[in-house]
């Protein structure tokens, strides 16, 4: 028997301590109490389990998983599960809090949650894949439900996982549960929108902060970090509204071309090539690093957590950073880039297209009724821009950085629903 050791935690640039940093600094300027800070800082729930998995070469591994629930003061919890080598519960606890805000920015009656387990899913079969995620359910039937709380795709999953889920958890339950996942197929109940969700509330946010910047889409130019579906989709939509995308990286490396990247082209490319943009010849190779420093006037990391540090954010030529990933950007970046005066939608406001469009087909779900996709982009496009409205209004009260707005917002919303029901002793 094997067990698989999950990551160790990072004590420099640790996500959780980032999000921390930016949650003391909107809780000084809310005057929220020592009582409520504690309310809002402590998950609700953590678990930690042990998945025991036959390997297709007979062998019996012990994979470590993680499912934190944040908070479900708004309703019940949100969030997705996460199938990565590095993932620890260091990193769930604070993409669970990040749930909490980022529902609560966007106006959506959840909560936060996260899960994740350590494993390396490029190195396993699909009936191992299957085998772990059953596990996983079993070990969570008493965590999920569809008025409890709702796991999604994240890094390493998708549609087929998430069937999974839905199936192991409906036979558990003795009848069909669609609504006790999101980001399903669209057989089993999943919506239409929902792949390019993500992405396309990073277009939507980006356009919103041009628009206050001053900065004509069809003059713009935009670099693109990472390449996967919020990636290549913000990419896509961007260069659909006239901005010339100069360059794009993945796994493989960073690709710039001043005069423009067919984007579509690019996406045909890596999906002909094993996912990856290797050996793309549209473009010179560079590296991730320059990809940030490019002089572009909108830089999209949508990649991993910590791209964006107190290392290389002096580099940063950007006029507008529009956050596709959960936290791109380290809290001892921040500083830095406001100084330089660079204009940031956060993480927790522009890749939250994502939880609203699968709000709606949780809704959906719940209603028996599919939506059209015309009407699932117009709502969620509304949505995404009356956030990103609020969240603009509250930093021009406030004096703050949009960042520190968006706290501002979603950390008020949770606070006064608390206040409101009382749900405290």
């Amino acid at each position: 028997m094997t067990y698989i050791e999950p990551a160790p935690i990072k004590d420099k640039e640790n996500p959780l301590e980032s999000m921390m940093q930016r949650f003391d600094a909107a809780v000084k300027i809310l005057g929220i109490s020592d009582e409520m800070y504690y309310i809002l800082k402590v998950p609700a729930r953590q678990v930690t389990v042990g998945l025991p998995v036959t390997m297709d070469n007979g062998q019996i591994k012990v994979f470590e998983g993680y499912r934190v629930i944040h908070s479900t003061i708004l309703g019940p919890s949100k969030g997705g599960i996460r199938f990565d080598p590095a993932v620890n519960i260091d990193e769930v606890r604070a993409l669970a809090a990040w749930m909490t805000w980022k529902c609560a920015v966007v106006d959506i009656p959840y909560g936060g949650a996260k899960g994740g387990i350590a494993c390396n899913p490029r190195e396993m079969s699909a009936g191992e894949m299957e085998r772990l995620m059953r596990a996983y359910t079993i070990a969570m039937l008493d965590i999920f439900g569809p008025d409890k709380d709702i796991p999604a795709p994240d890094m390493g999953t998708g549609p087929r996982e998430m069937a999974w889920l839905m199936d192991e958890y409906s036979k558990a339950k003795g009848m069909t549960v669609n609504a006790v996942v999101t980001g399903k197929p669209l057989v089993l109940g999943g919506s239409l929108g929902r792949t390019e969700a993500t992405g396309r509330g990073v277009m939507v946010s980006a356009l919103a902060g041009m628009e206050k910047l001053r900065l004509n889409p069809y003059r713009a130019t935009a670099a693109v970090q990472g390449f996967g579906n919020v990636g290549s989709w913000g990419a896509k939509l961007l260069q659909e509204k006239g901005v010339t995308i100069c360059g794009l990286s993945d796994i493989s490396g960073a690709y710039y071309n001043p005069r423009g990247i067919d984007v579509e082209k690019a996406i045909a490319y890596r999906n002909a090539n094993n996912g990856t943009l290797e050996g793309f010849k549209d473009a010179e190779l560079i590296t991730n690093e320059e990809l940030l420093a490019l002089n572009v006037d909108v830089l999209v990391p949508a990649a991993k957590e910590d791209v964006i540090t107190h290392e290389n954010a002096g580099n940063i030529q950007a006029k507008l950073i529009v956050e596709g990933a959960n936290g791109p950007t380290s809290a001892s970046a921040d500083d830095i880039i406001n100084q330089k005066g660079i204009m940031v939608v956060p993480d927790i406001l522009a890749n939250a297209g994502g939880v609203t469009v699968s709000y709606f087909e949780w809704v959906q779900n719940r209603i028996g009724y599919k939506w059209a996709l015309d009407r699932i982009n117009r709502r969620s496009d509304r949505m995404m821009k009356d956030a990103f409205d609020n969240v603009f209004e509250t930093s021009q009260k406030h004096g703050v950085s949009l960042r520190l707005a968006a706290y501002i917002v979603a950390i008020d919303k949770v606070a006064s629903t608390y206040k409101f029901r009382g749900g405290y002793g």
